[in-house]
């Protein structure tokens, strides 16, 4: 019989003890309040996982990097209140919610709630880095009112 390899990563409340809380980026500060914890996908025996699970938490008032990638992402609320920005559109989000986000479209998370706004985020393991807009994405993003109230770069 093979080694048995599965396991339970056991949370108090939105918390994984088990796991490390990182910093959301290391450099830039087009971001605010906002931290993750990569709950599945990193370990040893989890090589064979095509995607990785990561929890993100974003304080009140916080939000994450405004940027679009080449790969989709999938996206379950957990906790909370926010908007999230989905190309030229604002979309506010929920306990429960979840959010496609298809490739190359840009998206920033917004929390706007009294607690933090916390999210499962899954994708691909291997996957392209974030691309920033340029001046000229940030004005066409502009373009739109409601982005343009909410928008953070």
């Amino acid at each position: 019989m093979a080694e048995e390899r599965s396991k339970v990563v056991k949370a108090e409340g939105f918390r994984w003890p088990a796991v490390d809380l990182r910093e959301y980026k290391t450099e830039g500060t087009h971001f605010r309040g906002i931290t993750r914890r990569t709950l599945l996908g990193e370990g040893a025996d989890e090589q064979r996982l095509n995607f990785i699970t990561r929890y993100f938490e974003i304080q009140p008032g916080g939000y994450s990097t405004l940027e679009r990638h080449e790969h989709p992402h999938s996206v379950v609320i957990i906790r909370g209140e926010g908007e999230v920005i989905l190309g030229d559109r604002v979309e506010s989000l929920a306990a429960n919610d979840c959010v496609y986000v298809a490739p190359m479209t840009f998206h920033q998370f917004h929390a706007t709630g009294d607690e933090p706004l916390g999210f499962l985020c899954i994708v691909d393991r291997e996957r392209d880095r974030p691309q920033l807009p340029t001046d000229e994405d940030v004005a066409a993003l502009r373009r739109s009112e409601d982005v343009a109230r909410r928008l953070k770069t």
